[in-house]
């Protein structure tokens, strides 16, 4: 099974070791940066790539549970700069993006 899978704004990876499976969405302009991390399931990674337009895919991904956000632009903060919203996940996702990284 491929451990990683890209869009234009979004990139998901599969964790062979925890058999989890992670999303992140970015958005990056002159006007700032927004990141927004998912713990998603497998039917949701399974689907990933299969749609003509990569807005589909970022709502697919935005069905499954948020594990960070980070949004500051220059226009001042949307929410909170930075929001963890499962330490657990979140730590676990960034393994997960090392361990492929490592791979590449």
């Amino acid at each position: 099974m491929k451990t990683k899978k890209k869009g234009n704004n979004w990139t998901a990876y599969y964790d062979p070791d925890t058999r989890r499976y992670f999303a992140e969405i970015m958005y990056t302009s002159r006007e700032g940066r927004e990141q927004y991390d998912y713990e998603i399931t497998k039917e949701i990674y399974d689907r990933l790539g299969t749609f003509s337009d990569d807005v589909e895919n970022e709502r697919l991904i935005k069905t499954g549970n948020m594990s960070y956000s980070f949004e500051n632009t220059m226009y001042g903060t949307l929410g909170p700069e930075r929001t963890v919203w499962n330490e657990e996940a979140n730590e676990a996702m960034q393994e997960a993006i090392r361990k492929e990284e490592k791979k590449g």
